[in-house]
């Protein structure tokens, strides 16, 4: 069943102020269009008068999701640039979005994780299980291979 058609000058009321309230993916955005029981051309006239009022901005999404995804959930930058382009975000904006993580912060976020996971494993005596735990810890939350073999060695 196709939802019922609300009007593009009632759907666009709608999607400013769902645009207002957080930043959104355009994939985001034309998905709530569509929930609307739009038709594709009134969907990318409204989409275009987003961006043009901007309302909708792809880059400042993937920065905002970034750096909120990093700072309130420490996620590292595999996992971050996994979510983006779920959510449909070009590579380009991917890549701002990544850089726009400090090389530092992201160095001291890493090893307070690796560091309080490592503490919580101190019963653990098998050394190789207790770096096959931190290291899938650690993948979970989206850091490079590279970066936990380095902090591995040095256990």
């Amino acid at each position: 069943m196709r939802p019922l058609n609300i009007g593009t000058e009632k759907a666009f009321q709608k999607i400013k102020h769902y645009c207002a309230y957080q930043e959104r993916s355009h994939y985001e955005v034309k998905e709530k269009l569509y929930s609307f029981g739009l038709y594709k051309n009134e969907v990318e006239e409204l989409l275009s008068s987003l961006i043009e009022e901007n309302y909708l901005n792809e880059e400042r999404f993937a920065i905002a999701f970034a750096g909120g995804k990093f700072r309130m959930k420490q996620w590292g930058k595999v996992k971050i640039n996994y979510e983006l382009k779920q959510k449909g975000v070009s590579p380009y904006n991917i890549k701002k979005a990544l850089q726009s993580i400090g090389e530092e912060d992201y160095e001291k976020a890493f090893r307070k994780l690796a560091g309080a996971k490592l503490e919580t494993l101190r019963s653990e005596k098998n050394i190789f299980i207790k770096k096959k735990k931190v290291q899938q810890y650690l993948l979970q939350k989206g850091f490079e291979t590279g970066m936990i073999s380095g902090f591995l060695n040095g256990v």
